[in-house]
């Protein structure tokens, strides 16, 4: 992903309203959720690019850059940054618009790693683009 704060990067992959029942006791929206649509977005991504079945192989660089509240509607973002034999690496970024209005905020961003399989759930490899 580019060092480029000011805009998301890649496509809009979901877009969801952070509700309260996805909070933590403190009152902000659970990481855990935020990670798992996240992983929702990048699995839509790399099937498409699969023309397939994937599974999640890897998450890492994971960060939580600001909290993200009740009533946020929350946008995932992502972008395709390399495509192996049978894995496709994505980077992955959650924006969102405070209250649904205003600007875009950045609140996370990671890079996923998702690996074709077949109905045997083995590697397979990724079709020619």
């Amino acid at each position: 992903m580019s060092e480029d704060h000011s805009q998301p990067r890649g496509d809009l992959a979901l877009r969801t309203v952070a509700m309260p029942a996805d909070t933590n006791p403190a009152g902000d929206i659970f990481g855990g959720w935020i990670m798992s649509l996240m992983d929702l977005a990048a699995g839509i991504t790399a099937a498409e690019h699969a023309k397939g079945r994937v599974v999640t192989a890897a998450v890492s660089n994971l960060s939580f850059i600001r909290p993200v509240k009740v009533g946020d509607v929350v946008c995932v973002y992502t972008e395709v940054n390399r495509i192996g034999r049978t894995s496709i690496t994505l980077g992955v970024e959650t924006w969102v618009l405070r209250q649904g209005q205003g600007g875009r905020v950045r609140v996370t961003a990671a890079e996923f790693v998702h690996v074709a399989v077949d109905g045997n759930g083995r590697p397979r490899e990724l079709p020619a683009a």
